[in-house]
């Protein structure tokens, strides 16, 4: 049972009749006690009439998934089965993550009626979001005292990575159209596939020409029929591409407001999207000590749907990052040679000596690339050096960025490859190693 502030108005007027009758009296006191009495009859009346928000019936209808900012209904039905009309406020108590507006809203459900609820769900956080319960207050007629239920109604929502990413994918997929020849377009290049024939256009490298065609083709009088023929090559196809993300504690860094974990998300499915419809297989295993998400032997639309709902419920662990066993994980997804992505954090050469202890066994094998975010307000703090705090400040990021830089400059005598970049950066960059890579038949 709850009151309302009517009800409390109600019971000061009860300070009527003290002043009236002139303060502290025995007539005072028999007023004021008669109308506390009448306002607890007219509350209990009340609260007699109002339906029983007990017999409600709720039943919910929501969406499967929802991706990060973006909008979803949840709906809500509420059916009466008492015999009489419930008017009252209804509470939808999702998650404060789930940024479910309005929190609460005004019923009227007659006897045997259904009504529906709908509750704009804007969520701000990844993962599962969950409802349990659903808090009714029904009021009597004369709106003093209400009955009071909080009722089980379970529902949850699968909040994906948003993919922000995915504005960089056409342009990128007009530069593998070049690179796959179907624009004018055509490349040599060491490990590349045959494509087909041309005739010799000037400027074509002559050390394409193929001349076994050209004499399938040559008119023997040695007339205008004459035609020297070219080769042309196109990336190699049926790659794989084994994703490889750190979800230790250095991945829940907040870069520009985002967990750097977040932007190795972006990164991620902007590379599979692109090396999906280059015709690469791609692989991604989420790792720390434990596998926190795999995907395996997925291609086309499956994979990309397959990742961010992996990517939904994975969070940063507090722990260190167990380089040791990546070689082994890998193996486990892919035993040919491939291009493993990790994309994680380099910080100190000491917070970066696991990762350079396992690049050999890795760089044996595989085309290795490394792929970090880097803070932009650590750039900016080198170049403000206006006052004595700014100058320590300077200096401190400046060291930053030199550790940084060695630890780059180890990961390539290694083998690797590196590419760093701000959150905003980093996803578009990644992309474009992965076609410098199939430009040059390296992958």
């Amino acid at each position: 049972m709850t009151v309302s502030g009517r009800f409390v108005a109600l019971l000061a007027l009860g300070v009527v009749p003290v002043v009236l009758l002139g303060g502290v009296t025995g007539a005072a006191y028999t007023a004021l006690g008669g109308w506390v009495l009448l306002c607890l009859v007219l509350g209990s009346i009340d609260l007699a009439l109002a339906a029983s928000p007990r017999r409600l019936r709720l039943s919910r209808e929501l969406p499967a998934r929802v991706r990060l900012g973006a909008e979803a209904a949840s709906e809500l039905f509420v059916t009466n089965t008492g015999a009489r009309t419930l008017r009252g406020v209804l509470r939808d108590a999702w998650e404060p993550s789930a940024g479910a507006e309005p929190t609460r809203t005004a019923i009227s459900v007659p006897p045997g009626e259904r009504r529906r609820v709908v509750v704009s769900l804007t969520p701000w956080r990844r993962g599962e979001r969950r409802v349990e319960q659903v808090t009714v207050r029904a009021w009597g007629p004369l709106g003093l005292w209400a009955r009071q239920a909080t009722l089980s109604a379970p529902g949850r929502i699968r909040v994906l990575p948003p993919f922000n990413a995915r504005k960089h994918l056409p342009s990128r997929l007009a530069r593998l159209r070049e690179l796959d020849g179907t624009t004018s377009v055509m490349l040599r290049g060491q490990g590349t596939e045959f494509d087909s024939l041309r005739e010799y256009v000037r400027g074509d490298d002559v050390r394409s020409i193929d001349w076994r065609a050209t004499a399938r083709r040559h008119d023997p009088t040695g007339g205008r029929g004459a035609r020297v023929m070219v080769r042309t090559w196109r990336p190699e196809r049926d790659r794989r591409v084994v994703l490889v993300i750190d979800t230790a504690r250095t991945s829940a860094a907040r870069i520009a407001d985002e967990p750097r974990i977040d932007t190795a998300f972006e990164a991620s499915l902007l590379l599979a999207a692109l090396a999906s419809r280059a015709g690469d297989r791609v692989d991604l295993l989420a790792y720390d000590r434990l596998v926190r998400g795999r995907v395996h032997g997925a291609a086309g639309p499956e994979l990309l749907s397959r990742m961010v709902d992996t990517m939904a419920g994975i969070e940063p662990a507090l722990i260190e990052m167990d380089w040791s066993a990546v070689p082994a994980q890998v193996g486990s997804l892919t035993s040919q040679r491939s291009l493993v992505v990790l994309l994680t954090s380099l910080d100190a050469p000491g917070g970066s000596r696991g990762l350079l202890s396992v690049l050999p066994q890795l760089t044996r094998k595989h085309l290795v690339l490394v792929a970090s975010v880097t803070d932009p307000d650590t750039e900016a703090a080198t170049t403000q050096r206006d006052r004595r705090e700014d100058v320590y400040r300077a200096a401190s990021a400046e060291r930053a960025l030199l550790d940084v830089a060695r630890v780059s400059a180890a990961v390539r005598r290694l083998g690797g490859e590196v590419v760093t970049g701000s959150p905003a950066d980093l996803p578009p960059a990644l992309a474009d190693r992965y076609l410098a890579l199939k430009a040059a038949g390296r992958l």
